[in-house]
């Protein structure tokens, strides 16, 4: 999605560190890679054999591909359909299929996982923003607070699975990009630096992470912003990306404290 003219929301990181459970963290990056000024970045993560797999946006220039971490040299790529901008993206726990969520459409595209074609569709209601996959469900969230469980092989809402993702009590709206790390869940927050850790399975935040201290060296514009969460399984380090950057950031998430560069 793209809104220049909405305001920056409230510093999380600021109004969450009053509840003493929440843990305050920054990126500590251990390498830079190059990255496509060409891709609204909506949806970022690793296939199987540590390709990049990247979801953009845009109208009429949306599209998913598979690229080399080094190069960033594209070896498989889809496009979407003029009439869809594209958001997250996700591959499901069993591997059988890759979800491609649109904006405002309510359509949810399936894709082969190898070729990245098109296999099937699925409808919803609302806007589509950001996606991640557990076993046996995915969270998908509309740009609210509100993150909605769905069947990975149907893409139907699990009954009584929606959850409401609040920090010390206080609900945090503007949920876009997600990526699922065991039982929890980190979140970009729309025209934010921060990115938020919460629990799948309660929806309470139990860290925010601030990158503003990361170089965002995208065209100036407000909607080049940070956007894309990917784990490295093997690493077990985090890739983030944002908007028209050209540079993707492989980080750990550690304590302010413990970042020499804080």
């Amino acid at each position: 999605m793209t809104t220049a003219n909405q305001p920056s929301q409230e510093s999380i990181l600021q109004d969450s560190l009053a509840a003493s459970s929440i843990e305050r963290l920054v990126p500590q990056v251990f390498a830079v890679y190059p990255f496509s000024t060409e891709s609204f970045t909506q949806g970022l993560e690793f296939d199987d054999n540590g390709s990049l797999l990247v979801g953009t946006g845009q109208w009429g220039q949306s599209r998913i591909y598979r690229a080399d971490l080094a190069s960033h040299e594209i070896t498989e790529q889809a496009e979407l359909a003029d009439e869809f901008f594209g958001e997250g993206i996700t591959t499901t726990h069993s591997g059988n299929s890759i979800w491609q969520l649109t904006w405002q459409a309510g359509e949810a595209i399936q894709r082969d996982p190898q070729t990245l074609q098109e296999i099937g569709r699925a409808q919803y209601d609302g806007e589509g923003w950001g996606i991640c996959a557990r076993e046996g469900e995915l969270l998908v969230s509309d740009g609210s607070d509100t993150i909605t469980k769905r069947d990975p092989e149907t893409f139907e809402p699990l009954i009584g699975r929606e959850l409401r993702v609040t920090a010390g009590g206080v609900p945090v709206g503007k949920i876009n990009e997600l990526e699922c790390v065991g039982d929890s869940v980190y979140a970009n927050i729309f025209l934010s630096d921060e990115i938020i850790r919460f629990s799948a399975d309660t929806g309470e935040v139990d860290a925010v992470i601030d990158a503003s201290e990361l170089d965002n060296n995208a065209a100036p514009d407000p909607n080049h912003v940070l956007n894309g969460i990917a784990f490295h399984e093997k690493s077990s380090h985090f890739f983030l990306a944002g908007k028209r950057w050209p540079d993707l950031y492989e980080v750990e998430f550690v304590p302010v404290a413990q970042n020499p560069h804080q």
